[in-house]
C-alpha cells in the first residue's frame, strides 16, 4: 500500500515537473494568473462578502421569531395567602414563542437592499478591474521577455560572427597575412560579445522571474514562454477620443464608480428614513406552570393548558426630535454622494489619460518601427559590403567591427520596435473591449 502511494506521488510530481517545462503562451499565463493571483483571490472574497450583505439586507423583510423558556425557584419564609409567614418552596416554569415584523420604517429596508445590490455590482466590477490589471501587467512582462529573447539571440549571433573571424585572422596571422595587433583586436571584440551575451542572458532570466512572480509560481526554474508569430498590424490608429467613447461604457473601473455613486444616492434615502414614522407588528403565545409547597397545585399539563395565552400588537413610533442626528446623517450622506461624483469624474479622467498614453506610445512605436526597418535594411547592406571588403583585405578590423555592431544593434532595435508597436496596438484594442492576445 505504501509503495503504491509512493508511486502515485512520484508520478504526479513528474507530471507536474514535465508540465512546468512546456512553454507558456500569453493566454496560458493570463489564465493561470486569474486563478492564482493573491490580489484577485482577495477581490473574489470581497464579492462573496457583498453577496452575504445583500442576502442579509433582503432578509430584513422577514419576521424575527424567538422562543424562550424560564425556570424560577424560591424558598424560605414568605407571605402566605392567609397573611402569615411560613417557610415555603415555590417553582415557576414558563414557555413563550413570539414573532415581530417591521411593517414600515421609512423605506429603510427597501433602500438598504438597493444599496447592497449596487455595492455588489461595484465589488464585481472591482474584481474585473483587478483581472484587467493583471492581464495588462502580464502582457507587459511577456513583451519584455520576448525582447530579451531577441537580444540574447542577437548577442549569440554576434559571438558566432566574432568567433569565425578570430579563427580566420588566426589562420591569416599564422601565414603572415595579419598582424598580432589585428588578432588581439578581434579577440577583444569576441570577449566583449561574450560579455554582452552574458548580460543579455541575465536580463532575460530577470524578465522571466518577473513574470513567474506575477503568476505566483513557486520558482522560475523551467519556466519559458512561446514566441508568437510577429503579427503584421496596420499603421492606422483610432483617435484617443474614439477609443475613450467605447472604453468609458466598458471598463470595469468606470462601472465600479458608477455603481458606488448610485449606492451613495441610496445612502441618502436610508439616512432620511428616520424622518418617517415606523410601524411594527408583533405576536406570540405563552404558558406557565406554578408549584408551591404550601398549597396544592394542578398537574403540569393541566396548568400549561389552562394558562395558555396569546397576544398580538401594533407598535407605532413617531420621530419628533433626534438631537439633529438625522439631519447631520443626511448631510454626511450627501457629502459622500458628492465625493463619489468626483471619484467617478477622476476615474474617467484617469482612463482617458491611460488611453492617451497608450495611443502616443503606439504612435512613437510606429514611427520607431518604420525608422528601424529602414535602418536595419541599410545597416545590413553596409555590413555585407564591409564584410566583403574585409575578406578581400580592403577594409580594416575596426571598420568591420563598427559595421557589424551597427547591424546587430539595428536588428535589436527593430525587434524591440516590433514588439512595442504590437503591444500598444493590442492594448488600444483591449480598451475597446477586445481580448488581450498576440
Amino acid at each position: 500500500m505504501k509503495k503504491s502511494i509512493l508511486i502515485i506521488i512520484v508520478t504526479a510530481a513528474a507530471a507536474m515537473n514535465a508540465g512546468a517545462q512546456n512553454p507558456w503562451t500569453l493566454q496560458d499565463c493570463i489564465r493561470y494568473a486569474l486563478e492564482h493571483n493573491i490580489n484577485i483571490r482577495q477581490r473574489e472574497n470581497a464579492v462573496k462578502r457583498s453577496e452575504i450583505e445583500l442576502e442579509t439586507a433582503a432578509a430584513g423583510r422577514l419576521p424575527a421569531v424567538s422562543a424562550g423558556a424560564s425556570q424560577n425557584v424560591s424558598f424560605g419564609r414568605g407571605l402566605t395567602a392567609d397573611n402569615t409567614y411560613a417557610n415555603t418552596n415555590t417553582a415557576t416554569t414558563g414557555f413563550s414563542l413570539g414573532a415581530d415584523i417591521n411593517l414600515f420604517s421609512g423605506f429603510r429596508t427597501r433602500n438598504t437592499i438597493v444599496r447592497s445590490r449596487l455595492d455588489l455590482e461595484a465589488a464585481t466590477a472591482d474584481l474585473e478591474k483587478a483581472r484587467d490589471d493583471i492581464r495588462v501587467s502580464i502582457a507587459q512582462a511577456y513583451v519584455q521577455i520576448l525582447y530579451g529573447m531577441e537580444l540574447a539571440e542577437t548577442a549569440a549571433r554576434q559571438i558566432d560572427i566574432d568567433a569565425q573571424h578570430v579563427e580566420r585572422i588566426s589562420e591569416m596571422a599564422a601565414n603572415g597575412k595579419a598582424s598580432e595587433v589585428e588578432l588581439s583586436q578581434q579577440k577583444a571584440a569576441l570577449a566583449q560579445s561574450r560579455l554582452t551575451a552574458t548580460q543579455a542572458e541575465n536580463n532575460l532570466k530577470l524578465a522571466l522571474l518577473d513574470l513567474a512572480q506575477l503568476l505566483e509560481l513557486p520558482s522560475p526554474e523551467g519556466f519559458s514562454i512561446v514566441r508568437p508569430e510577429t503579427e503584421t498590424v496596420g499603421t492606422l490608429l483610432p483617435s484617443p477620443e474614439e477609443i475613450y467613447d467605447a472604453a468609458v461604457t466598458l471598463r470595469p473601473s468606470i462601472k465600479a464608480e458608477e455603481s458606488r455613486l448610485k449606492s451613495s444616492q441610496s445612502a441618502i434615502a436610508i439616512a432620511k428614513s428616520p424622518l418617517y414614522p415606523s410601524l411594527s407588528l408583533s405576536g406570540g403565545i405563552g404558558s406557565n406552570f406554578y408549584k408551591s409547597s404550601s398549597i396544592p397545585s394542578e398537574a403540569f399539563w393541566a396548568q400549561i393548558n389552562n394558562n395558555f395565552s396569546q397576544y398580538i400588537g401594533l407598535s407605532l413610533s413617531i420621530p419628533i426630535f433626534s438631537r439633529f442626528s438625522t439631519r447631520n446623517g443626511i448631510k454626511s450622506a450627501e457629502l459622500y454622494r458628492d465625493d463619489q461624483r468626483l471619484q467617478l469624474e477622476n476615474a474617467k479622467k484617469a482612463l482617458y489619460k491611460e488611453i492617451q498614453q497608450a495611443y502616443y506610445g503606439a504612435v512613437a512605436a510606429r514611427d520607431k518601427l518604420q525608422s528601424s526597418r529602414e535602418a536595419a535594411v541599410s545597416s545590413e547592406a553596409s555590413f555585407k559590403l564591409v564584410e566583403a571588403k574585409y575578406e578581400n583585405e580592403k577594409a580594416g578590423i575596426t571598420e568591420f567591427n563598427e559595421a557589424k555592431n551597427q547591424y546587430l544593434k539595428s536588428v535589436s532595435d527593430l525587434a524591440q520596435a516590433q514588439y512595442e508597436f504590437i503591444y500598444y496596438v493590442k492594448l488600444l484594442d483591449f480598451y475597446k473591449g477586445e481580448e488581450l492576445r498576440f
